[in-house]
């Protein structure tokens, strides 16, 4: 609704006062900043990325060798300062230049066309004024609409309520938008590829704690006990096969983090996402089989299939791991998902693993995990 509103607003504005060129210029520059503020959100999201989270090659690589260590460390220890800060700043840096030089070249062209036009429709009747006035806000109409859904979307990522993303998860208009417009213009391919899955994905239901195995407690004393009607612990069941493929996988790999690692990298690009899976959790279908045999066997899942064949792969190499149940940021709201955690021995901590988002980036032990996941859950662990 919200959507609809600002997008009718300058139409009707433009109705009302008729077409002049001042009033045209004025909203033209309207346009223009709005779009300049389009272009600059790209590019500076783009090369905040490039610098700060992924840095891995090129001038980008040197720019982030070249920031004082004290910076860095401040940046990992609260990556969210990336987006509320950084890329602000990078933004508006980019912004005013934009301004500046699409103001320039308005003020030589499009301007004197505009006191043109209304030279010529000064003989036309009023309410052709008014219509042609109403068409030419169509632009502005536009850039209200893309620019506020880009700050929707970030203000979802901040996680400002439970409500609200849930608003913005009813709103079809905004998950148009946000899919064919925001995601795109974000490049973010981890967005592009993951499909809108809403919170009732998981069906969870709970136990009373002192009836379920060790494994599976956590410290709320809940767990997931049925998924889709099976038991985390027929979920992360294997097989001969499974356990063999697993061993040869980390075969030769030194220490824990590069077996767990080539597993996470096997089950992140063997595994294809199951658009049509998703859709049938969606409408409680319990009929389907899921967990790490079906999955292995298929080459198909959702994140819950994922993070079960982890699991089974890594058992079959003696790495402790979980399972973790919680939200994940798919580009348009936050959405119910499941990863996992392995416990490195030789550094004496759990890191963060999730194979389902490896289709965007790197997702294995990173700072970008604190972004993107959030309301954590051990669900099982091995």
């Amino acid at each position: 609704m919200i959507l609809l509103l600002l997008f009718i607003y300058p139409i009707i504005r433009g109705f009302i006062s008729k077409f002049s060129s001042e009033y045209l210029k004025g909203s033209i520059e309207g346009v223009f900043q709005s779009f300049s503020f389009l272009f600059s959100l790209c590019l500076g999201i783009y090369y905040t990325k490039k610098i700060f989270i992924q840095h891995d090659e090129g001038m980008y690589a040197n720019i982030y060798k070249n920031i004082p260590p004290k910076a860095i460390e401040f940046i990992n220890s609260s990556p969210l300062v990336i987006y509320i800060l950084l890329m602000p700043l990078l933004i508006m840096i980019i912004y005013s230049i934009i301004t500046f030089v699409v103001n320039i070249i308005a003020h030589i062209t499009l301007y004197p066309l505009f006191d043109t036009i209304e030279n010529k429709l000064k003989k036309k009747s009023i309410l052709f004024n008014r219509i042609v006035g109403a068409i030419f806000q169509v632009p502005k109409a536009i850039s209200y609409v893309i620019v506020i859904t880009f700050v929707l979307n970030f203000m979802s990522l901040l996680n400002v309520a439970d409500t609200y993303n849930k608003y913005l998860e009813e709103s079809q208009a905004y998950n148009y938008i946000s899919k064919e417009v925001v995601i795109p213009l974000t490049n973010s391919k981890l967005a592009k590829k993951l499909p809108n899955i809403v919170n009732n994905s998981f069906t969870i239901v709970v136990k009373d704690p002192s009836t379920l195995a060790p494994n599976v407690q956590n410290n709320r004393k809940q767990g997931i006990v049925y998924y889709n009607g099976i038991t985390l612990e027929q979920g992360v069941k294997s097989n001969d096969e499974i356990n063999k493929f697993a061993i040869n996988l980390a075969q030769g790999k030194d220490g824990t983090r590069d077996k767990a690692k080539a597993i996470y990298k096997w089950v992140g690009s063997e595994i294809v996402y199951s658009d049509e899976k998703a859709n049938r959790v969606l409408n409680n279908d319990t009929q389907m089989t899921s967990g790490a045999i079906p999955t292995f066997d298929s080459k198909s899942g959702i994140c819950f299939d994922y993070a079960c064949l982890y699991v089974a792969m890594c058992r079959a190499n003696n790495i402790k791991v979980r399972i973790i149940t919680g939200q994940g940021f798919n580009g348009s709201n936050w959405v119910s998902h499941a990863w996992n955690q392995v416990y490195i021995a030789g550094e004496n901590k759990w890191i963060n693993v999730d194979p389902t988002f490896l289709i965007g980036g790197d997702y294995f032990d990173t700072k970008r995990f604190t972004i993107d996941h959030k309301q954590e859950s051990i669900a099982g662990e091995w």
